[in-house]
């Protein structure tokens, strides 16, 4: 084992360090290293041996995870100092959200330098030591990469801004208004809404034109038709892939691209949260020339080594579309399944048909699995009940965990965080949330500070210092200290099923394929690597189940269950003709 462990972390630092020193001549990744790596890259996806195929991803939200300078936002340092924490819990990569300079309209969703750290986080020499140090316990850094627009205090958009003559004009999107004169700013340029309330449009005084933003306001769309534009942000990539990252979390990758004859979007019934006509986004979602511009940030990525991975926000409308996001297996990697992310429901027909379509895309791609991010309401409250809510919260661990994929767990998720809304208006930071309250009470409630202890403070930053959101009150049970003593908490649940999929073939390698096709009530796959099979089976009722499987027909002859992990404990010994499930219980278990 030592002698693995060894091996395993001199390769890894072999490729870092090729990264390394290519950092020190920044012309050289797409000189000298461009042969052996894509013969590297070539080779490795031939064997299916990439490190981004068995890991799992760990989204952490910067702000909240630790603080360590007593100022009650959590930083860079804070994450490094928390590093141990993560490699024993079993995690091989984590995904940083924007740590970049940002006014912070957006919570660093509005970048105004691609090529700095915001002071609020720490230093560029506090980054590259928390790569360093990640390296060390052999885990990955995966940056933010904003891709469809900057912040409007961003210099690119300054110059654009300036005159309708400036060279970076045609970075981003300007237009004349509907019946404009010359002291009638007239329309919009067409009905596009903003994803965040509002037209998609803003009048800009100066230059009497308007710019659009599929977001705020104060972030202006890039124009990725424009081939300067393309180069800055594809030497963005360069940047951090130079300063040893292990690849990037695209966001809003759909939205590059706008329909160029402005077609207004088809209006659809009903009002959302901040009053607007709910609309489809079809004109302004989606369009081709995104896979364009996917290959391109692919081919960047790939002549580094290390097989860094891509990762993409792609909130598609279906599995098919989804698919789409391969490739030919030169686009992306892993793009995140929000299909899977909002069943928002405990239906085991459901997750069947759509693991079921996933298991059979026609790119054959790896899937990407998650069930929480800073986006989106805690899966803890999503899908309990009010009554089970931690033993869901265990019944979703493992369909995250044991699934055929690479999961992306969201920091708390381990200790069964739940959603923590502000209570008053005046207690909101997410302008969202602001701007759409009472019925959108914007993300706050989902980015709470980690629950490391029981104090005050929960651990998390300085006592007597005010951390920039509350600590919720669950945070005196639900910590990592008191969890860890409990051999039965979601806490431990994690733990224990991240080892399994590292030790056991099956979970590591093995296919999937769905068992009981018509249950309705438990949702039941075998992982199979070989001659070794795994049945997991899920109850997603509120009712004891028993249940039997008949496997000979799928080629499985053995007939007893060795139990890897159940939750409840079985009260008898399970076999593949007789398995009880406990309301909300889960077995997984070695076929013999």
């Amino acid at each position: 084992m030592h002698w693995t462990r060894t091996i395993q972390r001199c390769a890894l630092a072999l490729s870092f360090g090729v990264a390394a020193f290519v950092a020190r001549d920044p012309s050289a990744p797409a000189q000298a290293a461009n042969t052996s790596v894509a013969a590297e890259t070539a080779s490795r996806q031939t064997t299916g041996q990439e490190w981004w195929r068995h890991a799992v991803i760990y989204e952490i939200y910067p702000r909240s995870f630790q603080d360590s300078n007593g100022d009650g936002i959590g930083d860079l340092k804070g994450i490094t100092s928390r590093l141990d924490y993560l490699q024993d819990l079993g995690i091989d990569a984590i995904w940083l959200t924007p740590i970049y300079p940002s006014p912070g309209i957006d919570y660093g969703y509005d970048i105004s330098n691609y090529t700095a750290i915001d002071p609020i986080y720490g230093t560029m020499a506090d980054f590259d030591n928390l790569v360093a140090e990640a390296r060390k316990r052999n885990i990955r850094v995966i940056m933010d990469y904003v891709i469809n627009h900057t912040s409007d205090q961003n210099p690119w958009f300054i110059e654009s801004r300036s005159s309708r003559t400036n060279p970076k004009r045609d970075w981003y999107v300007w237009h004349d208004g509907k019946g404009e004169t010359a002291t009638d700013k007239g329309q919009p340029p067409n009905n596009w809404q903003s994803w965040f309330g509002g037209s998609a449009w803003q009048w800009d005084e100066k230059t009497r034109q308007y710019y659009y933003h599929y977001f705020y306001v104060q972030q202006p769309d890039l124009n990725w038709n424009n081939p300067e534009v393309r180069k800055a942000m594809y030497g963005v990539l360069d940047f951090w892939m130079q300063r040893g990252v292990g690849g990037f979390r695209i966001d809003a990758v759909s939205r590059l691209f706008e329909d160029p004859k402005l077609h207004d979007d088809p209006y659809l019934p009903g009002r959302n949260a901040y009053g607007d006509r709910n609309i489809e986004h079809k004109y302004t979602d989606d369009l081709p020339e995104v896979h364009d511009v996917l290959k391109e940030v692919r081919a960047v990525v790939d002549r580094y080594p290390g097989d860094p991975v891509l990762v993409t926000e792609a909130d598609e409308p279906n599995v098919q579309a989804l698919t789409r996001m391969y490739g030919n297996g030169d686009e992306v990697q892993l793009p995140m399944d929000f299909q899977i992310a909002d069943v928002n429901e405990l239906s085991a027909p459901r997750f069947r048909e759509l693991f079921n379509e996933i298991e059979n895309n026609n790119a054959h791609g790896q899937p990407e699995y998650f069930f929480s991010n800073h986006d989106q309401r805690r899966q803890w409250d999503r899908y309990g009940d009010g009554v089970h809510n931690d033993q869901i919260a265990k019944l979703m661990a493992v369909l995250e965990l044991t699934t055929r994929g690479t999961p992306q767990m969201y920091y708390g998720e381990e200790l069964g965080m739940r959603t923590t809304d502000p209570a008053r208006i005046e207690d909101v930071h997410d302008p969202i949330g602001r701007r759409g309250w009472p019925k959108d009470k914007g993300r706050d409630g989902e980015r709470t500070p980690m629950q490391w202890d029981a104090g005050p403070d929960a651990g998390f930053t300085t006592p007597g210092v005010k951390p920039w959101l509350p600590i919720p009150p669950s945070a005196a049970t639900y910590n990592v200290e008191t969890e860890s003593k409990n051999p039965d908490s979601i806490y431990n649940t994690y733990k224990r099923l991240l080892a399994l999929r590292k030790t056991n073939f099956a979970l590591r390698d093995g296919s999937q394929t769905a068992v009981d096709n018509n249950d309705p009530d438990v949702f039941a796959f075998l992982r199979r690597s070989g001659n070794a099979t795994v049945l997991v089976a899920l109850n997603m009722s509120a009712k004891t189940r028993k249940v039997s499987f008949h496997l000979a027909g799928m080629g499985v002859h053995g007939s007893l269950l060795s139990p890897l992990y159940s939750s409840p404990s079985q009260s008898t010994a399970p076999t593949v003709d007789r398995v009880v499930l406990a309301p909300f219980g889960t077995l997984v278990a070695q076929v013999q």
